[in-house]
């Protein structure tokens, strides 16, 4: 749970905060599982716009209470547009309190990249870093010329590059992949969209086949800027082998709840993996920021909610709030899925089936507890 030591009714807007806060409490309990000590792992993604991005200028400390008590429901978070400034991501981390850890990585450079991270924030009470962490590159290609040469083609890498964390968690360990994927042109499918997909759903189908590699299990998840499950995009994630859980496959994950930007796929490699079948997105503008909240807001909004960088009246000053309190919390729900992490029971249950078969084929079985002498 998080740390409100500093949150007080004493405080300008305090009683507000603990209110809403209560009742954001209760919307999580009601739409997220509850969180178990060993046998279940709740993932989450959340693209937090510009998290702090100059745009509106800092959040509100409020916004921090809020985004920390919704990360808080999860174990494991990956988030998407964390800023060059790091002092959101430290400001929430400071409300989850010191048993909540953060990986992330440096800034994109380039306008595409748009100065953004990726982080990955999670309960180290819970879950263990595995050791690797990784910036994705895309591998050069070998391809043949008319003329029947071969030579290396360098790839075009990624506009944000993806980053891959080894996590342990029970019996589970897996490759988190993050990604935020190049937006471009306001239509379904931009070809460097498509691309950008292809390339990296395809890259860790074949990273996870590797006798080498950390793990067998990979999990790719964030913002894809899919506009729709039918479009090129999604078969681009699919057509790598990835699979998207069915109770996940026709969310939205917009605010507006008509696009599909946010995915959690997963390509799994062994037996100690598997999903409960319980996953969703969290709709947080039922309980805070409410658009029936906008006149409590007109303060804080400044000059701009009534007039225009024009210094033009605003015809309707609401279309104004709508974006602003998306700057506070995000344009994007978190979208999260419940992992099943604790086996002792099928583990225990197959060693019984090998010494019954073992007795009906008169072999002798026997088990020795490297432990005892």
């Amino acid at each position: 749970m998080p740390f409100y030591q500093y949150l007080t009714n004493q405080l300008p807007d305090g009683e507000r905060i603990i209110e809403r806060l209560l009742e954001l409490r209760k919307q999580l309990k009601a739409n997220v599982p509850q969180r178990t000590l060993e046998d279940t792992l709740l993932l989450a993604t959340w693209n937090i716009r510009e998290f702090d991005g100059p745009k509106y200028g800092r959040r509100m400390a409020e916004a921090y209470y809020y985004i920390a008590e919704i990360i808080s429901h999860f174990d494991l978070v990956a988030v998407q547009e964390v800023n060059k400034d790091l002092d959101a991501l430290n400001q929430v981390i400071r409300i989850l309190g010191s048993h909540w850890k953060y990986i992330f990585t440096d800034e994109t450079a380039g306008r595409a990249g748009n100065m953004e991270r990726l982080a990955m924030l999670y309960d180290s009470r819970k879950i263990t870093f595995g050791g690797l962490a990784s910036e994705v590159v895309i591998p050069p290609r070998t391809v043949r010329t008319p003329d029947g040469k071969t030579v290396i083609e360098p790839a075009r890498q990624l506009a944000r590059t993806p980053f891959a964390v080894g996590w342990k968690s029970g019996w589970t360990d897996f490759v988190l992949t993050t990604v935020h994927i190049y937006y471009g042109e306001a239509k379904a499918e931009d070809p460097l969209r498509v691309q950008e997909i292809s390339e990296i759903a395809e890259f860790l189908a074949k990273q996870s086949k590797s006798v080498g590699s950390w793990s067998h299990n990979y999990i790719l998840l964030g913002d894809f800027n899919i506009f729709d499950p039918e479009d090129a995009t999604m078969k681009a994630l699919k057509d790598a082998k990835f699979n998207v859980p069915e109770e996940l496959q026709n969310l939205p994950s917009n605010v507006a709840r008509n696009k599909y930007y946010d995915q959690i796929a997963f390509m799994v490699r062994n037996d100690r993996f598997e999903t409960t079948g319980k996953a969703g997105v969290f709709d947080f503008y039922e309980t805070v920021f409410r658009e029936s909240d906008e006149q409590i807001y007109v303060p804080y909004m400044g000059e701009g909610y009534l007039t225009t960088s024009a210094g033009k009246p605003r015809t309707n000053p609401g279309n104004y709030y709508r974006d602003w309190r998306t700057h506070q919390m995000s344009d994007h729900l978190p979208m999260w899925v419940e992992l099943q992490i604790n086996f002792s029971d099928a583990y225990l249950q197959r060693k019984l089936k090998e010494k019954q078969d073992a007795a009906s084929r008169g072999a002798l079985w026997t088990f020795r507890d490297p432990l005892l002498p």
